[in-house]
């Protein structure tokens, strides 16, 4: 299979015409897979209700086919088609919340979905991305479209067409470069049919900005542990990983610098991944500054490409410092600690989970 790339403007002006969405477009609505951007990574899209058009995704991506995937749409319009019930809390946060970085969980319209994207379950996960590209091409498609990040499964999310291009070129139909993307972590999953809701996934939405706008949430107690059946994309399996093993570390700075000696000492080429503020006052093979301590959107944003730069330098191990969990900081927690596989590196040889 040839896979096509098409740059498009990432601010699409939907009165004009762009050849290349409605090419990409016609390729979905006629069973194709192609991976096009949101605003949190790239998405590899597939016409929701076809089994075989959504077999394609699970074929390209390596992905267990019991991790059920997001569904895109372009309106809000779509939903009554779609789910059986949009309540109050719901639509609060669609008001809030929508186009962006944020999914809900609804209990499906039967007939209507692929079994291969609800993975047997009752309910479906939806959301509207906040990105000019996505939301013309899911417009000229006229379908609801699933899309699970556009990396071969287990590896780090693609935050740029290049990402894409080196993980599944040849086994999709086409790319659709939008540029960069801007948050840099999948969106927050929030299942809206328990009460009170509760986050599956941590994401670009964080605790504070959802109970700010609807009042108690839960977070799911498994998202420590690998779930059994999962609910959400992200649960069950080990994701975002780099070639070498990754620890995240916590403890002082200079007890950071002491353990890069000692593993270079046993012979080990070091990679550290650190904000900016620490980097510059390290020292270790291969350093790459991932954002602001102070910032932590910073860190977000290019936490995936910052992983991806370390499988060309041919590390031993990457020594991740650990950041605080508040804001999105829980989201970036979340997507280290599944890279990492739960190893950590602690002070004083104290171990702990995230």
């Amino acid at each position: 299979m040839n896979t096509t790339m098409w740059s498009v403007d990432k601010n699409v002006d939907k009165n004009n015409d762009y050849p290349q969405i409605k090419k990409a477009a016609q390729l979905l609505r006629d069973g194709h897979t192609i991976a096009f951007p949101t605003e949190t990574v790239y998405g590899l899209g597939a016409d929701a209700t076809s089994d075989q058009a959504v077999s394609g995704i699970f074929r390209a991506k390596g992905r267990p086919s019991d991790n059920p995937l997001i569904v895109h749409i372009y309106s809000t319009n779509q939903l009554s088609d779609l789910v059986q019930h949009v309540d109050n809390l719901s639509q609060a946060l669609i008001e809030q919340f929508w186009p962006g970085p944020l999914t809900l969980i609804f209990t499906k319209k039967e007939g209507v979905f692929s079994e291969k994207v609800t993975a047997g379950l009752d309910t479906v996960g939806i959301r509207m991305p906040d990105h000019p590209v996505a939301l013309a091409l899911i417009e000229a498609a006229q379908k609801p479209i699933a899309a699970p990040s556009a990396n071969r499964s287990g590896k780090p999310s693609p935050t740029s067409a290049e990402h894409v291009y080196h993980d599944l070129n040849g086994r999709i139909s086409g790319i659709v470069d939008g540029g960069e993307t801007g948050v840099g972590v999948e969106s927050t999953v929030l299942d809206c049919t328990v009460t009170p809701p509760m986050i599956l996934r941590p994401g670009g939405i964080s605790y504070e900005q959802l109970t700010a706008c609807i009042g108690p949430v839960d977070v799911d107690p498994s998202l420590d542990e690998q779930a059994e059946q999962p609910r959400s994309p992200g649960m069950k399996y080990t994701h975002y990983a780099p070639v070498a093993p990754l620890y995240i570390t916590k403890g002082s700075d200079l007890w950071l610098q002491e353990t890069i000696v000692s593993f270079q000492q046993d012979g080990k080429k070091v990679g550290l991944l650190a904000p900016m503020e620490t980097i510059s006052h390290m020292q270790a093979d291969f350093m790459v500054a991932c954002g602001s301590e102070d910032d932590l959107s910073t860190t977000a944003h290019s936490l995936y490409d910052s992983i991806r730069a370390f499988d060309n330098e041919a590390v031993d191990i990457i020594l991740a410092q650990s950041v605080e969990l508040r804001g999105i900081g829980v989201a970036i927690m979340n997507r280290l600690v599944k890279a990492a596989g739960h190893k950590w590196l602690i002070e004083k040889n104290d171990p702990t989970s995230f």
